[in-house]
Parts: C-alpha cells; structure tokens; sequence
C-alpha cells in the first residue's frame, strides 16, 4: 500500500521525487523519506508523517545526486516513525532500498542475518532486504554489473510475500534494480532518463511511454538504457506501452479537495464509461468479451468478488444479473472467498472488481478461481494493471484517475459496467428483451441526471452541520436501496470517524432499533415502488422513537421528515448511481465541518496491496 519512486537521469533527483511522492501519497502518508547518490555515497533524508516534512530537514537541500529513491509509507511492520521509514540501508551504507510489500519470512531471514553479525535498527520487515543484498554481494563469485544484479536476485529468491523494490548501490552509482512480486511498479522510459513509479499517473507529466513488469522480472535500468532479465538472469524482451491520461485528472482544478472534484465527476466518469458500449436501437457491444450464448448457457452460478467498495458495487449489480440473466449471483469479500474453498467449477463464472487492478486479496481470489478451472473477468480503472494481466478478460471503466482515498466516481462507474455486462450476457441468452430495452434508455440518462443531483447541495451540507458532531448514525435501506445504505454507511466512516451501521429496513425490528434513541440520526433510501409503503412504516418506527431522518428519495412523500433529499426517477436497477451521491456529499460535509483531511483519512490507504 506504500508509494514508491525512483528516478535516474541528467537532472536533480530530488524535485522528481519530491513530486512523485506528493501524487503517490494517497496510497500511504504514515512517513515518507529519499535517497540519492552524492559523489559514489548513498545520502537519505526521511520524515514521520506526510511528505512536505522532508522540507523540515535542511540537509535535503544540499542534495545534487542525478540517481535516487523514495517511499511513502503506509506502516506494516513498525509504527509510523523517521527511524521505520524507507528507504533502509544495509549495514555499510553500500545498498539502499525501498518497498512496497509484506517479507512474510522477515523474522526467519532476521536470525539469519543476526547470526552472521548483523545489526538492525528499525522494526520493519524491509530492512532485512538491503542487508541481504550486501550479503550475498559479498559472497558472490561475480564481478561487475553482474554481481550487482545476481545479489539482488538470490535476495529475492529467499524472501517470501509481496514486494516492489528498487535498489541502488554506491558500488554501482550509474544504475538502479528494480522488481516485482505481486505488487505494482512500472518504468517510465524517457530520453537519457527513466522513472520508476507505484503508478503510472505519478510519473506521467514526465513520459507517456511505460513498461509493464511482471512478477519476478528484474530491470538493470541505467539512464539511457533498460535490460530486463528473468530470475535465471536470463535476458528477456518487453515493449514498451504509450499510455496517454488526462494529466489534469490528477490535479484539484480549483476544487479543495479530490474527493470533492471526483463527486462531481461523476456524470464526465459514467458517460465515459458507457462510451458507444450500449445504445437504445441497437445489440451491446463490448469488445473486450469474446463470450458466446453457448459459453453462457453451460453457466450456473455467477460470483462477483472484490474488496471495500468495490465489493458494494458487487452487491448493487447481483439484482441486476439475476433479473436480466436468470443466473443465481453471489458476491463475496475477496479476503473471505480465498480461504474458505469455494465451490466454484468450470461452470461458474467469476467477475472481479478492483478501481487500482492491485488489491491483493481479489488477485489472490483470481488466480484460485483461475485454478479451479473458472472462467474470470476482471473489472479495473488500471490499464496494464496485475488484475487485468491475470484474468482471461478485462472490460475497463474509463473513470479516469482516482486519487482521494475515499471512491466514489469508480463505485458509480462500476455499478453502470456491471449493468451493461448484464444487458450484453442477457442479450446474448435472448432474455427479457423489453425490460433490458427500458433499463439501456435509463442508463443513457444517467449522465444528464447525475448533473441534476449535483445542482443543489445546500440542504445536503446545511444538514451536514446540524450533525456533524454525532457519535452514531445509522443507514437503512430495502432491497438494492440496503447496498447503498452499505456504501454510505461506509463513506461516513471511512471520512469522518464517525461510527455508522447499515441494515436492511426490515431487520430494524430484530434488534437494532434497541439503539435508536432520542436524536440519533437515521439515513434511508427510498427509490423502488413497490417497497415504498414499508419502507416508510420502518421510518415511522424510528421517528417515533425520537430519530432525525434523513431521506434520499425519488417517489413521492406525503409524510414530514426532517430532511428528503430528491433525486431524478430512473429505473430501481440502476438508482444506487444516483441515490449514493448524496450519501457522499453528506459525508465529504460532516468531514469538512469536523476539520478533518478528506482525502487522506487517518490509517487508511488508497491501494490495498497487502493483505
């Protein structure tokens, strides 16, 4: 979940990296910290907290070095603290790394290396790294570049778990190793320069040209040159991938936050989504699934898995299948779903939803239902992404960047691809044609009526404030209106700190309505006829009970509650698109008034790459 950069090239380190890590913060700001090569010495500044702390140490002014490293940290192993932070060195200051990842064996390889004299001084797993590097440098036969290279590949032979590194030695100041294993990293190519990144849009003011490195391939990476080489120091061959991004997508364009702009992105995000994917006379076209009727009709389950919000979006689409398809859907938490065996055969088909394309857990899920014969389709906003490497099909959600920690336009993006995954599988099975013809013209308006909620949020921030202060708030919901009380429940918390609970409507009476008291505030959907009648008795029962009442709504409300926020009418399969945004600008308000950092919430990472 950490954010690491590297740079090597003619011109000053440091400002590359400084600037890498402050668009790589979002996925970690425990700590942050830089190395550069000066004059054949490796020179590090590192920090607690956020990356303009480095500012705080004068030293980091004095460095020239054209070779250098840095990290962000979202803490594992060791609190967050300057001395925990990367990049570690080994004992003699020869080798510097950086990491993103766990070392699962890190305490074994510790005892290891303890018995042979060396010293530690952080809690972190990652220090180990460096010190094996110069161990088995000087226990090598090689000479030259090469000796440099095989170290770093017998180190990571005996290191167990996830990682991404990038190394640099003052025995070798004119280059830089880089490698991966289940954790992202990609090289930017430039002229007589290269850059190394967590993600592509940190580095894509620099280059538009970038390599994709699988697991366990290594580069020897100088300024005007890159080899790669597999973990048999065979040299293998990689093409280089033109990536071209809206550079702006990562910056606040006037906005106060990312969060805030992302929100109102949505209706840019769901069109581009839907692209020339659907339309209302014609057959759905996604180009990106060579899946035939024959295929589908041997399919008699459909798993959807994935992680946090993602897995919300999951739980909005399982209606969608199963009344356009006729196939029993099932969603799971990706951190559930690996470790319990599930049933899956060649039969079942299974669908996974990561916004980055790296949450470990749902890689991890993809590749055992890989393994049990299932077909897979991953669903990311990453091109060249590790999930999109694994399955046998990608469709992409055109969302654009994401950079706040807190998702809300790729949740609505991937909520609008789920639907039209369904309408094309259920268009190929020939099934419930008119419904599948009004749900496409809905989905078209989607956009448009997006626009429309986001016109007016005064009474969304005004009800914000009167309860900002709140301790518990609870989210209810009937039917596909419960998975977005789901993801509202979560935004809340994720952003505010304020602890909120979810439940279907209907389950109020078997238990939780002993916590409603006098004052509390209940948030409710309401946007399918017919639950509507009971959907208001469960509101009535909270309300006597002394609730505040906030309603998102698109049906027409004869009783008085305190605030209903309306939105557009559109079909009950797709109205979480419109009905979770109010939830989250209820939420980025709370925050707001709270005083708090809305798109770094406290402990949280946006790209979860470790278990």
């Amino acid at each position: 979940m950490c954010g690491i950069i590297g740079y090597i090239g003619e011109n000053k380190a440091k400002p590359i990296l400084i600037n890498g890590l402050l668009r790589l913060e979002y996925r970690g700001y425990d700590s942050a910290g830089i190395a550069t090569i000066e004059k054949d010495e490796i020179k590090t500044i590192k920090n607690k907290g956020r990356v303009k702390n480095l500012n705080d140490i004068e030293e980091i002014n004095s460095l020239k070095g054209t070779i250098g490293i840095g990290h962000t940290r979202w803490a594992t192993h060791g609190k967050p603290s300057s001395i925990n932070s990367h990049p570690h060195a080994d004992n003699t200051n020869c080798f510097s790394v950086v990491h993103n990842g766990i070392i699962e064996n890190y305490s074994d390889l510790k005892e290891f290396l303890k018995s042979r004299k060396y010293k530690f001084l952080s809690e972190t797993d990652t220090e180990v790294i460096p010190n094996l590097i110069h161990f088995n440098y000087q226990n090598s036969d090689e000479t030259g570049d090469t000796k440099f290279l095989k170290a770093v590949v017998d180190t990571c032979k005996m290191l167990k778990g996830s990682y991404a590194l990038e190394v640099i030695s003052s025995a070798h100041p004119n280059n830089m190793i880089v490698v991966r294993k289940d954790s992202p990293l990609v090289i930017g190519k430039g002229l007589n320069e290269n850059y190394i990144s967590s993600d592509i849009p940190a580095i894509l003011s620099f280059t538009k040209d970038f390599y994709i490195l699988n697991d366990l391939e290594f580069a020897y990476i100088s300024r005007n040159n890159i080899e790669f080489y597999n973990e048999d120091l065979e040299k293998i061959h990689k093409d280089f991938q033109n990536i071209t991004l809206d550079t702006s997508s990562t910056e606040k364009d006037g906005y106060p936050d990312f969060m805030l702009k992302e929100i109102n992105e949505q209706s840019k995000s769901v069109r581009e989504t839907i692209g020339s994917r659907i339309s209302s006379s014609s057959k759905t076209i996604i180009s990106d699934l060579n899946i035939n009727k024959k295929f589908l009709k041997t399919i008699n389950k459909i798993y959807i898995i994935a992680c946090g919000t993602a897995m919300h979006a999951g739980l909005t689409a399982k209606p969608i299948f199963e009344s356009l398809c006729e196939i029993p859907v099932e969603v799971e938490p990706a951190s559930e779903f690996r470790y319990r065996n599930p049933i899956i055969t060649q039969n079942t088909l299974c669908l996974f939803i990561s916004q980055s394309g790296e949450t470990a857990d749902t890689i991890a899920a993809l590749k055992l239902a890989k393994s049990k014969n299932s077909k897979t389709i991953a669903i990311s906003n990453v091109v060249g992404s590790s999930i999109t490497r694994e399955a046998d099909y990608t469709v992409y959600t055109h969302a654009g960047p994401e950079i706040a920690v807190a998702s809300t336009k790729a949740y609505t993006s991937q909520i609008v691809l789920l639907a039209i995954i369904a309408i094309y599988f259920a268009e190929i099975l020939d099934k419930n044609s008119t419904k599948i013809n009004e749900l496409k013209n809905d989905i078209l308006l989607l956009p448009s009526n997006i626009e429309e909620v986001l016109k007016d949020t005064e009474k969304i921030k005004a009800f914000a404030k009167r309860i900002y202060k709140e301790k518990d708030i609870f989210f209810i919901g009937r039917g596909i209106d419960y998975t977005v009380a789901v993801e509202g429940s979560l935004k809340l918390k994720e952003i505010s700190y304020i602890h909120s609970e979810a439940y279907p409507s209907g389950e109020l009476k078997h238990g939780p309505i002993a916590l409603i008291e006098n004052d509390v505030t209940v948030v409710s959907i309401l946007t399918n006829r017919l639950l509507l009648e009971k959907s208001i008795s469960n509101i009535q029962e909270v309300v006597t009970r002394g609730a505040k009442t906030f309603i998102v709504t698109n049906q027409e409300l004869n009783d008085d509650f305190d605030e209903v926020i309306n939105i557009p009418k559109t079909n009950y399969l797709i109205s979480p698109v419109l009905s979770v945004i109010p939830l989250q600008l209820l939420a980025y308000y709370i925050s707001k008034e709270k005083g708090l950092d809305v798109d770094k919430p406290r402990n949280l990472a946006k790209s979860v790459t470790v278990e």
